[in-house]
């Protein structure tokens, strides 16, 4: 029997994080004194890990322990900000069970610093329903790069073919391509014009079931 897998990124998929990242983002930039806009975040922010986005908004090479450094300070700010208001995207908690109940793996594969996935999957209280979570701490390459999402399969036993990404995000949905998985848009950041085409698309997990899954799985 082929081992199938499901594999969620967490910003934006799991839980509408963006709106708070932003206001994180906008608090550090204002303390740096870097200019940004809502057209810029939505452009190089959302969906991006951070070496991308601080060298892109402070106009230079931000790396090693001076971008360890920022991304600390940034990421504590977001998680501050975020840690009373974790809460899922309508019905992913649901369509979770269903996924267990139907004898999938699950995983999540986020950009997102271990400690952020930590917060999330600790108040969600969800730790026990995942086979395999991965940050970036845990790749060299980040996404467009599938690096995360081919990790994520061999760690749970499945072949990419029998994977489903559910992504929100440009270099995310790319990542989910390149690694030759089906991939879900959820369109909790962009349309489905800014996105790479998907296989499906969905607002929250209502417009979704194991069925839909299968389905996609077979196509």
């Amino acid at each position: 029997m082929k081992q199938q897998c499901v594999i969620f990124d967490m910003d934006g998929v799991i839980c509408h994080t963006n709106p708070h990242h932003a206001k994180a983002f906008e608090a550090f930039f204002d303390k740096y004194q870097i200019p940004h806009s809502e057209k810029e975040f939505e452009e190089h922010m959302y969906g991006k890990h951070n070496g991308y986005i601080m060298t892109h908004f402070f106009k230079r090479s931000v790396t090693g322990e001076e971008l360890k450094k920022l991304e600390d300070e940034k990421e504590s700010m977001f998680r501050e900000v975020y840690k009373d208001k974790v809460e899922t995207i309508p019905h992913y908690l649901k369509f979770l069970s269903a996924l267990k109940s139907r004898n999938f793996k699950t995983a999540v594969a986020t950009s997102a610093p271990r400690a952020n996935l930590d917060l999330i999957i600790g108040a969600l209280q969800i730790a026990d329903k995942m086979d395999s979570m991965m940050a970036s701490e845990d790749v060299t390459s980040h996404k467009p790069n599938p690096e995360v999402y081919l990790k994520s399969a061999e760690r749970v036993g499945a072949d990419p073919a029998d994977c489903v990404v559910f992504e929100d995000s440009f270099s995310g949905v790319t990542a989910g391509l390149n690694a030759g998985m089906k991939v879900v848009g959820v369109l909790s950041s962009h349309t489905k014009e800014e996105l790479p085409p998907c296989h499906f698309y969905i607002n929250d997990y209502s417009e979704v079931n194991v069925d839909k899954i299968l389905d996609l799985l077979k196509g």
